[in-house]
């Protein structure tokens, strides 16, 4: 399976906020051009317009210009970004410090309150990823999968893309990928 993720256009006004599934606006302009490298791509490549899109509105309001374009597109819940519970939204400045501390030495398996752990994300990417490996009949030859994602859930399909280790302290988390950038992941 070929996966081909673009991550959202940048939210306005998060700057020092912890933003996981809080749904965020975006510039009106930046969804225009992310839609339209992606309607590009998908002509130039000769792909089905089938995309696939996290309900959060980053994500979500793309799919809706794409839709007017001819895309079918197809929302999974899956796809959201983590769950940070109780600290999303918040600005990083007001989360206890012993908190953050808490998470960065115990990555894979601490959640803030009412939240998920890195180590539910990856259980919830390997479901969607493996659903629609399924869907295709595990053949190798089968048409790419387009998505529009979320930088921590395209992070942990990079991961187990490429069977690494849940990361166990917050120094092994790999940098996340630009806005508007897309990468291409082989199963």
């Amino acid at each position: 399976m070929i996966l081909y993720i673009w991550r959202h256009p940048k939210p306005m006004n998060t700057e020092g906020f912890c933003i996981g599934q809080t749904d965020v606006k975006v510039d009106k302009r930046k969804i225009k051009r992310l839609a339209n490298k992606i309607e590009r791509f998908v002509r130039i490549k000769q792909l089905p317009k089938i995309i696939w899109l996290s309900p959060l509105q980053r994500s979500l309001k793309v799919g809706e210009i794409l839709s007017q374009r001819g895309f079918h597109c197809q929302v999974s819940p899956e796809l959201s970004e983590i769950n940070f519970g109780e600290w999303d939204g918040q600005l990083w400045a007001q989360i206890e410090k012993k908190e953050i501390d808490d998470w960065c030495n115990n990555f894979a398996n601490f959640a803030p309150n009412n939240g998920e752990s890195l180590q539910q994300l990856f259980n919830r990417v390997e479901e969607w990823l493996n659903a629609r490996i399924f869907e295709e009949g595990g053949k190798i030859e089968s048409i790419p999968i387009l998505v529009v994602g979320h930088a921590g859930w395209i992070n942990a399909a990079k991961i187990i893309a490429t069977s690494q280790d849940i990361p166990k302290v917050a120094a092994e988390w790999p940098r996340s990928v630009n806005y508007l950038q897309y990468s291409r992941l082989d199963f």
